[in-house]
């Protein structure tokens, strides 16, 4: 009987273009889904934008636009860079809905009444440059645990532990650098530690490859800690229900969007929620029998390995029936580098390279375990051009142009070498899903080339180059083993190679590819005309892509500036908008990383302010202390890379050390307007 199958992939953060090592998790997941579709199994993969919190709201900031305009933007792009890559959602969706906020806050007043949830006062790492509480991501420090430096205020990125921002050694504010202060606010709390009999069950019950339950293993001795689960504003994402200035955590709400993508999807075609994923009715624990599985990577396995499954349990819904983690993505042995190029977004790849062939490397790279996988640019463009086209493209190309050229288009009957050909490569099969199965993609790759070089190995001996032009007949044979040794390959390949498979299934003219049908011999049977299934692929284009991908450095500026174009006229009205205040230089310093800027925080009556100038050539800190200034008070606020600069104060000169200040030394007060 066909299974029923849900797969999720993490859902990629609203902050920022898909990359290379992003797509590892998105094709693997793709190729099990594909696999299993291709089986005869009913299997929906669902997969949204997650799009909260503090990162978003300052990045939309800084691009003048609202936080929901910045994410459907983000979210567009997404969208059509997985298209690119031949990733098929049956649902990509948005965490910022309003079913997702339906489960957050269902989810939440269950576990509240479940005894789950706890308030308490906490102090909590804030900015008082940005004036704001800093969210996990904009603290910077040195992990608590095993003493790594420059981690986020949530967890390490080394050895795996999670933390409060306030436990950070060496705290700073990753926004701007300054050393944060500790403020009290009342929070809410999950307590995970109601869950810890539940969740060493589901660990026992092959919820996650060993290595990853060693490693909780690991968290479980140490104690499950109760979890913040609320965040204070500003702040983008759904408000708590009850409070004014409380929001949930983007990493309550995120894992949440499954279940919201999968809802959006049931309602658009008239599916029953509750039948797919059995819990939003207590009471009722029915369900259709879906299976359930997650797909993600190590960095963020705590939080669904413990959390997210004690969430589900503690609420009364389904937890998946497993979880799959995969490691990370290096590239020629060393961790993406925007300065070596090898950090390289999806749409600067696709402008090179074809799709395919990554989804190729990667499938004979992964395995079922967590380990990190490597591509190596020389290998890469070996592999494809050795296993793709010289091998199984290969045996396409050579017969494909000289039957439809030469021998009416018109496949012929197998002989006993031909069959014998076929049923070496048809007894693969079974081996072949069960590596599928079991996301051991690396071993099908291999299954696939030691047979393509079996198929290869039977061309080369029989030479239908050369019988064409005495014995049409005995090279029609020849050519039909070749054929349907080629559409066997191409179908144990068609999860990882969809276009390539598509290609085939035109010219075979027999209809899509599947394990139910890859036993049919074509025989006296006409195919169509041949299309290119691969081109080769050179070390160029990777130089190419690489180039593309490098940092751009800023350009040098000429020995003479040349004129620039009056800018377009404005009138008294748009200058009487300017508001210019006088302003004293209450401290100034210079910024670590930055040879050019200095941060000023300046006093405008009794309003504080800060303010990144570019006047560190021409003025020292201990120059500017203490001189009133001109402000240019509504200038609106700019994100910078070292911090946000709120507003200006008026110089003029050419730059460099030529920087000369308007300054107001005549008895004005700080505050005053300048008419």
């Amino acid at each position: 009987m066909p299974r029923k199958i849900i797969v999720t992939s993490a859902l990629p953060y609203a902050n920022g273009p898909i990359h290379i090592g992003h797509l590892v998790e998105y094709i693997q997941t793709d190729i099990w889904v594909r696999f299993q579709k291709m089986s005869g199994n009913k299997c929906f993969y669902f997969c949204a934008d997650d799009t909260h919190g503090t990162p978003v709201m300052i990045s939309a900031k800084a691009a003048g636009i609202e936080p929901e305009k910045f994410i459907e933007k983000i979210q567009k792009e997404h969208k059509a860079d997985f298209d690119r890559f031949l990733i098929e959602f049956d649902n990509y969706y948005s965490t910022h809905s309003e079913e997702n906020r339906y489960f957050s806050e269902l989810i939440f007043e269950r576990l509240n009444k479940a005894g789950s949830i706890v308030k308490r006062n906490i102090e909590q790492t804030y900015c008082e440059n940005c004036r704001m509480f800093l969210p996990d991501r904009y603290v910077r420090g040195t992990c608590p645990r095993c003493g790594a430096d420059d981690q986020y205020g949530d967890s390490c990125d080394k050895c795996g532990g999670t933390y409060q921002p306030t436990e950070l050694v060496n705290p700073r504010c990753a926004n701007c650098g300054t050393k944060p202060v500790r403020k009290e606010s009342i929070h809410y709390f999950f307590r995970l530690a109601d869950y810890e009999k539940q969740l060493q069950n589901l660990m026992a019950s092959g919820y996650v490859q060993k290595s990853v339950a060693n490693k909780l293993d690991e968290w479980f001795k140490a104690g499950l800690k109760d979890w913040d689960i609320s965040r204070d504003g500003p702040y983008f994402g759904f408000r708590i229900p009850g409070e004014e200035n409380k929001f949930f955590y983007v990493w309550l709400d995120a894992p949440i969007g499954y279940m919201a993508s999968m809802k959006n999807y049931c309602d658009r075609n008239g599916l029953d929620f509750d039948r797919l994923w059995p819990g939003r009715n207590p009471a009722d624990k029915s369900g259709d029998g879906y299976e359930i599985y997650h797909f993600i990577g190590k960095d963020i396995m705590y939080f669904h390995a413990l959390f997210w499954p004690a969430m589900l349990t503690g609420a009364g819904f389904k937890t998946a029936d497993k979880l799959f983690v995969h490691g990370f993505l290096t590239v020629n042995g060393e961790k993406m580098s925007k300065s070596k190029g090898t950090f390289i977004r999806a749409s600067t790849y696709i402008k090179h390279l074809d799709a395919e062939a990554l989804r190729y490397y990667y499938a004979g790279k992964l395995g079922s375990d967590v380990a990190d996988i490597d591509l190596s640019t020389t290998d890469f463009v070996n592999k494809i051009n050795s296993d793709l086209v010289g091998k199984l493209a290969n045996l396409a190309s050579r017969s494909g142009p000289m039957l439809t050229g030469k021998l009416d288009s018109m496949l012929g009957k197998l002989d006993e070498e031909g069959t014998k050909l076929i049923n070496e490569l048809l007894s693969a099969k079974e081996q072949v899903k069960k590596d599928y199965e079991n996301l051991e993609y690396a071993a099908v790759v291999r299954t696939v080339n030691n047979l393509a070089d079996i198929a290869n190995r039977y061309v080369e001996q029989k030479q239908p180059w050369a019988t064409i032009k005495n014995d049409p007949e005995k090279t029609r044979q020849t050519l039909t083993a070749t054929i349907n040794a080629a559409r066997i390959l191409t179908a144990y390949l068609k999860p990882v190679l969809p276009k390539l498979a598509d290609k085939t299934e035109k010219f075979l003219n027999a209809g899509p590819l599947s394990f139910d049908n890859i036993e049919k011999v074509l025989e006296n049977h006409k195919i169509n005309q041949f299309e290119r299934l691969f081109e080769r692929i050179s070390e160029e284009q990777v130089k190419a892509m690489t180039e593309e991908s490098k940092e751009s450095q800023p350009a040098s500026q000429p020995a003479q500036t040349p004129a620039q174009p009056i800018a377009p006229e404005c009138t008294i009205e748009d200058f009487a908008k300017i508001d210019m205040r006088i302003a004293k230089v209450v401290k100034a310093e210079a910024v670590a990383g930055a040879d050019k800027l200095l941060r000023m925080q300046l006093d405008v009556g009794g309003i504080s302010r800060e303010v990144l100038a570019g006047i560190a050539k021409a003025y020292t800190p201990e120059q500017l202390t203490g001189k009133t200034v001109i402000y240019l008070a509504n200038l609106k606020p700019r994100t910078m890379k070292f911090g946000v600069s709120e507003g200006m104060i008026l110089a003029a000169g050419p730059g460099g050390k030529d920087v000369f200040l308007l300054t107001s030394d005549t008895g004005t007060q700080p505050g005053q307007r300048i008419s």
